[in-house]
C-alpha cells in the first residue's frame, strides 16, 4: 500500500467479532502522516498500544476507551461554556479536498474511520456511527466534526467509489459493528447519523435491532425514493452518453445544497466590510465551481446508478419495517429540498414511528448537513436528544453552550440587546454597588433569587451577561409549559422549547433543584413563577412568593450562597393592552382560556395554594411596545453565605426569618433600581442613539448610566 499524505489504514479487528471488512482508518484533515509499521504517527500512545494489542483483545482502535465501567457521570470532566466547537472553520472545498485525496487510494471493501479533528472526546461519551448519502465518501459531517468530537467517539463510513457491496451485505456489516459496540457498552446508547441514503439504512438495522438503544438522527432520509425526482434521473443515467454525463455533476452540486450558503459557510465574520464579504464571497465561488467538477471523481456515472439502485431498494426495504423501529428517532427535514419530498416525508415518519420528533428547516436544501449556518450538535442538544445512559438526564447530560453558539445568539438578539441597553449592577462582600456581576461569587453552587419581569423580559439579557462578563452558564428553573409541545408550534422547526434546553432551563421540581445544586451550578429562580411573570396592571414590581421558605432549606443542605437580585425595565419597554382580567370579559376568548386551563391543569405546579400565588392561569396578556424604549436595570444584592448554618435544616423558624430576609432584599433591590434610573440621562432609546452618534464605535454596553 503506498504511503498517504493524509489517510493512514491502522490493521486490526476485534477477534471472532468483526471480521476483515473491519479496517479503521485515521484521517488527519491538519497534518501531514507517514505511515510506520502500519500506524500512523499522530495518533495517541494508548491508540498505538490497542491497535498493537489486537492479538490479545477484542478491542480494535475504533472502539478502545468506550467501555469505561460503571463510573459516577456525574464525576465527568464537563465542558465549560462558550466552548470552542471549531463550527465554520470546514467548508465544501475542504470535503472535496480530502475527499479526493481518499479516493485517490481508494479499494476493497467499505470500512470506518475517524476523522483526526474528531476528539479526544470526554470521558463517557457514548459513539455516533455517521451513514453518508449516495456519494459513500463519509466526509458530509466535515463541518461538525470538532464540534461533535467532543462530546461522541465518532465512526464514519467509506464506502469506496468501485466498491459494489449488495445492500443486504452492507445493513449486515454496519448491524455487526452495532452488536459488537452494544456488547462493549450495554448501558450506553449508540448514536447513527444517516444522511438521505444512510437515513434508510438506519431506520432498516434499527427495525432489525430492537434490543439495542439506538438513537437516530436522520437529514432529509431518503425513503420517500419512489415519489421523488430520482427514479427519473435514474432510467435518464442509463440512457445518457458519457459525454453529457459531465454536467451531472453541476446539476446535481445545484440541487443538493443552496449555492449562498455554500460558499458562504466560512464567512462568519458578522462584522466584516461588505467589500471583503463580497471579495471573498467571488473566490468562494470560483472554488465551488472546481468542487462541483470534482463531484465527478467521487460518483462517477457507473457509481451513480450503482448507489441510486442502491438507494431504491434500501429505501423499499426501510419502508416495510417502519413501524417496527422503537429506536428514538429524530428527523431534521429541509424545506427546499429540489430532490427529495423531505419535508412531506419527515410528516410521515412521525406517524409511523412511536418515538419520533421532527425538524424542520424551510430555507435548507437536500444537503442540510453541509450549509453555513446549520450546527447539528445545537440541534441535539436543543432537542434533549444528547445523553450518556438510558434515561436522559438534563442535569448530568447537559451540553453548556459553545462560543460560535453563543456568537449567533448574540447576532439574532441584537437588536433586543439595543433596544433594552441592560444595566448591571452587583454587590460586594463589603456592600459596595459597582457596575458589572463581579459581586456575584463564581464558585457555585450560587442560587440568583428575584423578581420575575412581565413574561420574563428580563431572562435573556441576563443569561447573556454572565456569559458574555463571567463566562458563567445560569440554569434557570422555569415553568412546565416551556417543554411542552404547546410552544413547538405546528410548523416543528427549532422553537422555544428548544432554545431553552438549550441555554440549560430545567422544568421546576424538587429534584431538578436538587441536582443543580448538588453539581454546584448558578441556579436562577423565580419564587413568583408565573404569578409575576403574567401579572396584571398595576402590579409591577410587586412580588407573589409563597408563605413557605420553598428553597431556602434545600440551599442550606448544599451550603450555597444566595443571591437576592431585583430588575426593572418592563413598563419601560413594553405595556399591557389586556391583562387577564380583561381578556375574561372578552367572549370567546374568556371561555378558550378556561378551556386551556382546564386542559392543562397539571402545569400549574402551585394548584391548590392559598392566596394569589396559587392564582396562575396561563394566558398570553396584550402588549404593545413603548417607543421610544427605556431600559432594563438589574441589582444583584449581597451574598447570604449559609455554609455551615445547618440550624437553617432543623429550624424551621430560622428559614423562614431568612427567606423573608432574602424578600426584602429584592424588594430593596426593586426600589433602589426605579429611584436610581430617573437619574439616568440615558434612559431613553433616542438619548443613547445620540450618545453613540458622538461616541463612534462605542457598543451598547459602554453607554453609561445614572451615578453610584
Amino acid at each position: 500500500m503506498p504511503a498517504m499524505a493524509s489517510t493512514v489504514k491502522v490493521l486490526g479487528t476485534p477477534n471472532n467479532i468483526i471480521h476483515s471488512r473491519f479496517p479503521v482508518h485515521c484521517l488527519d484533515f491538519k497534518k501531514s502522516f507517514s505511515q510506520t509499521n502500519g500506524m500512523c504517527s499522530g495518533v495517541k500512545e494508548e491508540s498505538k498500544r490497542a491497535s498493537l494489542d489486537l492479538g490479545k483483545s477484542k478491542r480494535n482502535l475504533y472502539s478502545e476507551g468506550i467501555n469505561e465501567g460503571e463510573k459516577d457521570l456525574k464525576n465527568d470532566e464537563k465542558l465549560e461554556a462558550l466552548w470552542d466547537d471549531g463550527f465554520g472553520t470546514q467548508s465544501m472545498k475542504d470535503y472535496f479536498d480530502f475527499a479526493k485525496e481518499l479516493i485517490r487510494h481508494d479499494g476493497g471493501p467499505p470500512r470506518w474511520f475517524t476523522p483526526l479533528s474528531c476528539g479526544p472526546p470526554l470521558k463517557h461519551s457514548p459513539l455516533l456511527f455517521f451513514l453518508p448519502g449516495i456519494d459513500g465518501v463519509g466526509l458530509g459531517l466535515i463541518m461538525h466534526h470538532i464540534s461533535l468530537g467532543k462530546v461522541f467517539h465518532v465512526r464514519c463510513m467509506h464506502i469506496p467509489v468501485q466498491d459494489r457491496t449488495p445492500f443486504q451485505e452492507l445493513l449486515e456489516w454496519v448491524e455487526e459493528a452495532l452488536k459488537y459496540e452494544h456488547s462493549v457498552s450495554p448501558n450506553k446508547p449508540i448514536y447513527i447519523v444517516g444522511d438521505s441514503f444512510g437515513g434508510c439504512l438506519a431506520l432498516a438495522v434499527a427495525a432489525r435491532n430492537p434490543q439495542i438503544d439506538l438513537v437516530l438522527i436522520l437529514a432529509n432520509p431518503a425513503t420517500s425514493f419512489d415519489r421523488s425526482r430520482l427514479p427519473l434521473l435514474l432510467h435518464l443515467l442509463e440512457t445518457l452518453s458519457d459525454e453529457l454525463h459531465a454536467a451531472v455533476p453541476y446539476l446535481l452540486g445545484l440541487i443538493l445544497v443552496d449555492p449562498m450558503k455554500m460558499v458562504s459557510v466560512d464567512i462568519n465574520n458578522p462584522m466584516l466590510h461588505p467589500m471583503q464579504f463580497f471579495k471573498q464571497l467571488v473566490s468562494n465561488l470560483d472554488t465551488v465551481r472546481m468542487c462541483l467538477h470534482d463531484l465527478a471523481e467521487v460518483l462517477p456515472k457507473e457509481t451513480l446508478i450503482w448507489r441510486l439502485k442502491q438507494l431504491k431498494q434500501a429505501a423499499a426495504y426501510a419502508n416495510s419495517r417502519l413501524r417496527a423501529i422503537t429506536a428514538q428517532v429524530l428527523v431534521l427535514a429541509s424545506g427546499k429540498d429540489d430532490m427529495l419530498p423531505s419535508g412531506e416525508e419527515a410528516w410521515r415518519i412521525l406517524r409511523s414511528i412511536q418515538n419520533c420528533e421532527i425538524r424542520c428547516f424551510k430555507d435548507n436544501r437536500h444537503n442540510i448537513l453541509m450549509e453555513n449556518g446549520f450546527n447539528l450538535l445545537t440541534i441535539i442538544k436543543g432537542t434533549g436528544t444528547y445523553r450518556r445512559a438510558k434515561n436522559h438526564d438534563l442535569v448530568v447530560d447537559f451540553l453548556p453552550p459553545s462560543l460560535s453558539e453563543f456568537r449567533q445568539l448574540l447576532e439574532n438578539y441584537r437588536w433586543y440587546h439595543s433596544y433594552t441597553s441592560p444595566v448591571m449592577l452587583s454587590t460586594m462582600e463589603d456592600g459596595t454597588i459597582v457596575r458589572g456581576l463581579s459581586g456575584v461569587p463564581t464558585q457555585g453552587p450560587v442560587l440568583l433569587v428575584g423578581y420575575h419581569m412581565l413574561m420574563g423580559l428580563e431572562i435573556f439579557p441576563l443569561i447573556t451577561e454572565f456569559l458574555r462578563e463571567r463566562g458563567i452558564m445560569v440554569r434557570g428553573i422555569a415553568h412546565p409549559t416551556l417543554f411542552s409541545h404547546l410552544l413547538e408550534g405546528e410548523t416543528k422547526e427549532f422553537s422555544v422549547c428548544d432554545f431553552v434546553r438549550l441555554y440549560g432551563a430545567l422544568c421546576v421540581s424538587p429534584s431538578n433543584l436538587f441536582k443543580l445544586l448538588g453539581m454546584k451550578s448558578h441556579v436562577l429562580l423565580y419564587p413568583g413563577g408565573a404569578r409575576e411573570a403574567l401579572h396584571r396592571k398595576g402590579e409591577e414590581y410587586k412580588l407573589f412568593w409563597p408563605e413557605e421558605p420553598e428553597f431556602v432549606r434545600m440551599a442550606a443542605r448544599f451550603g450555597a450562597t444566595i443571591v437576592p437580585f431585583g430588575g426593572i425595565g418592563e413598563d419601560d419597554i413594553a405595556k399591557v393592552v389586556l391583562d387577564y382580567d380583561d381578556m375574561m370579559k372578552v367572549p370567546f376568548l374568556g371561555d378558550k382560556i378556561r378551556r386551556d386551563n382546564q386542559r392543562y391543569a397539571s402545569f400549574n405546579v402551585r394548584d391548590g395554594m392559598a392566596g394569589e400565588v396559587g392564582n396562575q392561569p396561563l394566558h398570553l396578556p396584550a402588549l404593545l411596545p413603548k417607543i421610544p424604549a427605556g431600559r432594563l436595570y438589574y441589582l444583584f444584592g449581597k451574598p447570604i453565605q449559609i455554609k455551615g448554618r445547618y440550624e437553617l435544616l432543623k429550624d424551621r423558624q430560622k428559614a423562614r426569618e431568612l427567606y423573608f430576609q432574602i424578600k426584602s432584599e429584592v424588594e430593596t433591590n426593586l426600589s433602589y433600581l426605579l429611584k436610581k434610573r430617573h437619574e439616568d440621562p440615558y434612559r431613553s432609546m433616542i438619548d443613547r442613539i445620540l450618545y453613540q452618534g458622538r461616541a463612534p464605535g462605542a457598543s451598547i454596553d459602554q453607554i453609561p448610566s445614572f451615578d453610584l
